[in-house]
């Protein structure tokens, strides 16, 4: 009565919670909506007798409104300009509505664009290891799954990506920042990589971390948006805002690519507190400013005590989780946090990767770290 391969489809696994435990296993914010937006949320209750706006009308006009007015700043730490400077933005990020899907969290658009471009058996490409729902999502769309390794610096192997491309790809992610590694790709490695891909296939930036990337050589939204048709541009409210119980991300694409992502997606998928709560958020820079500042600044806490401590090599991050890649070794430094009422993500075999928050966390968590230091 089901789907014969569902047998074989493994499960997307959530960051553990333990009682009494500090949870840094899904990257998640520790603090609440931001005030502004909290106040946005209860007074949307008031109106959960109707439906949600199925269009996301008005959020989907303030998203282009925003894009364009501040070629996508969200504010990240240190950075003025994640999105692109002025001069490209005056040379053509003109967005409109159209160019703007939003959906159930960045996870439900990444199985959307699956399934707006791929028909059953068709390829998607994604590095490895990358976001563990890529594969997933592949397959309940009925594609097929593409992993690359990761370089030896735990990068994206764009010129390997490349290789990978036959006639039956279709689609293929970019997730910058990396997750699990934290690590980036450069603009000068995207162009060249945009220059091996054919017209045919969709390249998506899945940039859910964007807030916290301080890496200057990136490549930018104005200037991909501008330059490829077969770009599109992935992000997420549940990391840096603090909405990741509320699920909501959003795609920039062109009007082609938009319609289809939209035309796939499950009536409603975007609920009216999620709605409210981004449309409140499109004006609550100044008090994402400090909570992104105040990350960053203990990310580079971490990472600098890690890479004094550790046995393996600590790459730099550029997103709220710093990531450690054990090996064999990677079960019993988890277990060992465990121990200590600390719960990080671990990949069995592979690596840990621990979520970053604010100085009191980051405190607990550089203690516990000094009383296992012999598992690293």
């Amino acid at each position: 009565m089901v789907r014969s391969d569902l047998s074989s489809l493994p499960a997307y696994v959530p960051g553990a919670t333990l009682p009494n435990a500090l949870k840094l296993a899904s990257n998640e914010g520790t603090y609440s909506p931001l005030p502004s937006v909290a106040r946005a949320i209860e007074q949307a209750t008031s109106h959960l007798n109707r439906y949600p706006d199925m269009g996301a009308v008005d959020l989907r006009q303030k998203f282009a409104d925003w894009l364009n007015s501040t070629t996508g700043t969200q504010a990240p730490a240190a950075q003025t300009d994640r999105g692109g400077s002025a001069e490209e933005a005056a040379a053509g990020l003109n967005l409109t509505m159209d160019n703007i899907a939003v959906g159930n969290g960045s996870s439900a658009l990444c199985l959307q664009l699956i399934q707006a471009t791929c028909a059953a058996g068709e390829e998607v490409v994604f590095a490895w290891r990358s976001f563990e729902a890529y594969p997933i999502l592949s397959r309940i769309a009925e594609a097929t799954p593409v992993p690359v390794p990761l370089t030896a610096d735990q990068r994206h192997d764009l010129p390997a990506m490349v290789d990978a491309i036959t006639d039956n790809t279709r689609l293929i992610f970019v997730c910058n920042p990396n997750n699990p590694t934290g690590t980036t790709v450069t603009a000068e490695e995207f162009h060249e990589f945009m220059a091996a891909v054919p017209d045919r296939v969709t390249v998506v930036l899945d940039e859910a971390y964007v807030e916290f990337n301080q890496a200057q050589d990136g490549p930018t939204l104005a200037d991909v948006f501008t330059r490829y048709p077969n770009v599109a541009v992935c992000r997420t409210f549940s990391k840096a805002y603090g909405l990741a119980g509320l699920r909501l991300g959003y795609l920039i694409g062109h009007e082609e690519l938009v319609q289809a992502v939209n035309k796939v997606a499950v009536p409603f998928g975007v609920n009216a507190l999620a709605q409210a709560a981004g449309l409140a958020s499109l004006d609550a820079h100044d008090e994402l400013h400090e909570r992104v500042e105040e990350t960053v600044t203990q990310r580079n806490r971490v990472t600098e005590w890690l890479q004094e401590h550790a046995s393996v090599r600590v790459y730099p991050s550029e997103a709220n989780f710093v990531w450690l890649g054990l090996g064999d070794k990677a079960e019993a430094l988890d277990a060992a946090l465990k121990e200590h009422d600390i719960v990080a993500r671990c990949f069995a075999g592979e690596g840990v990767r621990i979520s970053v928050t604010n100085k009191e966390e980051t405190d607990r968590l550089l203690d516990v770290l000094q009383k296992v230091a012999a598992y690293l």
